[in-house]
Formats: C-alpha cells, sequence, structure tokens
C-alpha cells in the first residue's frame, strides 16, 4: 500500500508536526487549510485565483452536491474535478454534519437519516452506504465516513448513544467499494467528554483508515471544552497517519491545536466573514472595513500583507463598494482572508522546520 502520510519535523516545546500527505494528484504540505468549496464552488473565488493564493486542496460537501446539481449530472461531467475546474486535491465531507445542522429536516433511522430536502422537501435516504456512494462518483480524492455529529450541549448518556451510531456507521462506510486511489478518514466524536472521545479514537483506529479527524468541536462549546476534545483524541491517533480537526477555526485556535499535532484545518470563516465586510489583521483580530470610520482610510486592509487587495486598494474604496452593493468589495475581501488563513499556515510550516513554533505561538496566544 503506498504511503498516505509522512512527519518531516517535530517542534520542541510541543507536539506540533510538519508533514506530507500524498494523494492521487500529488502531495499535500502540512500543517494545511482547506478552503470550504460546499457546493462545488469556494464562495465568490475562482480556481485559478485559488491556485494563486496557494490552496493545495479545498472542500466539497456530500448532501449539498447530491441535491444540486445531483449524481447524474456528476457523473455525466466526469466528477467534481471536471465539473468545477480544480486540478489539485478535494476532500469532501459525508453529510454527517447536516444530520446535527438539520435537525428538524431529518428522522435517524439504524441505517441513515432519512432527509426532508432543505431546498423543496423532497424526501430522500443518506447513510453510509449511499454517502460512500455519492462519495465515489464525486470522485473526491479524500472521503470522509459517515458519522452523526453530536449536537451540544449532550448529556453523558446522550454523547454514548451518538457515538455508538458514529462507530457502526463508520464500520459500515469502511466495508463501502471506492474508485482506484481515493483515501478515506474516520472521524472521531464523543463530543465533550474525554473519556468518550479516547474511546471514540481507538474503536475507529481499530476499524482502520487512512486519515483520522476529529469531529463535533465548533458546535457551541467553549474554546476551552474544545480543546479538551482535542487533547484527548489527538495522541490516540496514529502518529503515521494524518489528522483533520473538522470545522476549525479562528488562527489562534489553528495554532493552539497545531501546537497538539493535528496537520489539517477546514472552516467557512474567512469567506463568510469576507462577505460581510470584516478582514483578518495581526494575529487574528477582524476589522469591519465597511464601517462607516474607513471612509476616508486611504491604508491598506493590512500594511504588512502582500495579497492582491492590500497591494492595490485602500480601505474608503473597499468601504465604499460595500456601501453601494458592489460584489468586488466581497470579492477583494473574501480573497484577502484566504490569503490570511493560506499565510499563516506557511508561516507555522516555516516555524516548525526552524524550530521557532514556540515563538509564533505566543503571538497568537
Amino acid at each position: 500500500m503506498p504511503e498516505v502520510f509522512e512527519v518531516l519535523k517535530r517542534a520542541s516545546g510541543s507536539a506540533a508536526r510538519r508533514g506530507r500527505l500524498f494523494t492521487r494528484r500529488g502531495a499535500v504540505e502540512t500543517p494545511v487549510f482547506m478552503p470550504v468549496g460546499t457546493r462545488a464552488t469556494v464562495k465568490a473565488m475562482s480556481p485559478a485565483e485559488l491556485e494563486e493564493l496557494g490552496a493545495q486542496i479545498i472542500l466539497g460537501n456530500t448532501y449539498h452536491l447530491f441535491l444540486r446539481p445531483g449524481m447524474e449530472i456528476m457523473a455525466q461531467a466526469g466528477g467534481l474535478h471536471r465539473f468545477a475546474n480544480w486540478n489539485r486535491s478535494i476532500l469532501t465531507d459525508s453529510g454527517g454534519f447536516q444530520v446535527f445542522s438539520l435537525t428538524r429536516l431529518r428522522k435517524m433511522e439504524p441505517d441513515g437519516v432519512r432527509f426532508a430536502s432543505h431546498i423543496d422537501g423532497t424526501r430522500f435516504f443518506l447513510g453510509p452506504v449511499e454517502s460512500m456512494r455519492i462519495q465515489r462518483t464525486l470522485d473526491s480524492d479524500i472521503v470522509m465516513a459517515f458519522d452523526e455529529c453530536t449536537p451540544y450541549p449532550a448529556t453523558l448518556s446522550q454523547a454514548e448513544k451518538s457515538l455508538a451510531i458514529t462507530t457502526r456507521w463508520e464500520r459500515m462506510s469502511r466495508e463501502q467499494p471506492l474508485n482506484d486511489g481515493q483515501l478515506r478518514f474516520g472521524i472521531v466524536q464523543g463530543s465533550v467528554y474525554p473519556e468518550l472521545r479516547r474511546k471514540a479514537a481507538a474503536d475507529i483506529v481499530d476499524i482502520g483508515f487512512d486519515g483520522y479527524a476529529i469531529g463535533g468541536v465548533s458546535v457551541g462549546e467553549s474554546e476551552p471544552e474544545m480543546m479538551v476534545a482535542v487533547d484527548a483524541a489527538a495522541p490516540c491517533l496514529p502518529e503515521n497517519a494524518p489528522r483533520y480537526l473538522m470545522g476549525v477555526g479562528t488562527p489562534r485556535q489553528i495554532v493552539e491545536s497545531v501546537a497538539r499535532g493535528v496537520d489539517m484545518f477546514d472552516c467557512v470563516m474567512p469567506t463568510r466573514l469576507g462577505r460581510h465586510g470584516s478582514a483578518f489583521v495581526g494575529a487574528g483580530e477582524t476589522i469591519p472595513v465597511k464601517a462607516g470610520r474607513y471612509a476616508t482610510d486611504f491604508s491598506p486592509i493590512d500594511p504588512e500583507c502582500d495579497c492582491y487587495t492590500c497591494r492595490n486598494f485602500t480601505r474608503a474604496y473597499l468601504r465604499h463598494l460595500f456601501n453601494v452593493g458592489e460584489i468586488l468589495g466581497v470579492r477583494l475581501v473574501t480573497l484577502h482572508n484566504l490569503h490570511y488563513f493560506l499565510h499563516l499556515m506557511r508561516r507555522i510550516r516555516q516555524a516548525i522546520e526552524s524550530d521557532t513554533f514556540e515563538e509564533l505561538r505566543r503571538e497568537f496566544a
């Protein structure tokens, strides 16, 4: 079996590591941030712009792509890469998050979930078998096992029942066929309970996957509770496999999770905040460039940033674009935010290589 992941350098003073993930479309340098392209597009960005920013891998979503455009069209297109004209790696979520987020539109069953479409109410069934089949049609490079994202708050008893469902569904996910070269990641659930996180990690490792994710975080719990979950799960996952923290997060959370041995991250924050006129600066702070106080501010978003937006446009101009409803404002701030996150990951990789990661960590503390 080809090597999936190698650790190139370990930081001193923490569990941070510099690695390389091998997909059939090439190597992905880790730690890595993956822009979210739920519906076959990273909002407001073209594939060419993402490549120029240095994005190595992006996300798609099984649930949403199953509904629109549908798998018949996707199969005719030849898969998600060809459909979206993205030639680098793609990871697809399994639809498990929608089990959590669309509670009022679904009914749990032993082998999956019966949904009413949030678009038109059409009923359909999604479980491990169906999710793996959809991701096989999408032909993503990394396929996520189907799980139940445990809601927060949850009692210990509720979390135990949810985890039992996840473990069963992940065993079923592992048994389904995939295309040649597709990697399959398992997901550790367990809510905020360290003992459940450790049990989940042991069970998922026993099933055996190419990589391992920590899911069910950033769903309403506090940051300390999130880190308890990461602290419990990460050390239980194999050293020679990639570790992915799903849906996280702020720059500080990313840095702290890297310090705990996490290799992969995704979050809608850079694009979502960009659409609302908030731009990342410094050690993870944001400024509301659409605010009136920037109407005569002719400086860039961040004088230290070398992205296209900061090299060419002022806060005053960006504020004007948002004020008059021009789509270019959304695009320029989104581009800046994605640059910020991708540049942060380059800084993290360089800091681990030069053994200065703890200095960078203190900057974000």
